[in-house]
C-alpha cells in the first residue's frame, strides 16, 4: 500500500514538472513574439513617418526590409525547432524555403 502511494506521488510530480516546462516554453515564445511585434511596429512606424516626410524611398525600403528580416529570423528559429527532429526531406524543404524567403527580401533592395 505504501509503495502504491509513493508511485502516485512520483507520477504526479513528474506530470506537474512536464506541464510547468511546457508553460515556460510557451511563455518564452509568447514573450519573444511580443518583443518582436514591438520592434517591428517601431521600424514600420519610423519608415511610414520617413515616407510621409519625403525621405528617400531607399531608406524606407531598407527599414521595412529590416523589420521583415527580424520576423524571418524568429520564424526560422521556430521552424527549425519543428524540423530538426523530422526526416531529411523536411530539412531540405526548410533550407530551400528559407533561401527563397531571404532572396525575396534582398532582391527588391538591389533594384
Amino acid at each position: 500500500m505504501a509503495n502504491n502511494s509513493s508511485n502516485k506521488s512520483s507520477s504526479s510530480s513528474s506530470s506537474s514538472s512536464k506541464s510547468s516546462s511546457k508553460r515556460s516554453n510557451v511563455w518564452g515564445l509568447n514573450k519573444i513574439s511580443m518583443y518582436t511585434i514591438v520592434a517591428v511596429a517601431f521600424l514600420y512606424a519610423v519608415s511610414m513617418v520617413l515616407a510621409l516626410a519625403g525621405v528617400s524611398l531607399k531608406v524606407v525600403a531598407v527599414l521595412q526590409a529590416l523589420a521583415t528580416a527580424i520576423m524571418i529570423v524568429i520564424v526560422s528559429i521556430l521552424a527549425w525547432r519543428y524540423v530538426k527532429a523530422k526526416p531529411m526531406v523536411w530539412k531540405v524543404l526548410y533550407v530551400i524555403c528559407l533561401l527563397l524567403v531571404i532572396a525575396g527580401v534582398i532582391v527588391p533592395l538591389i533594384k
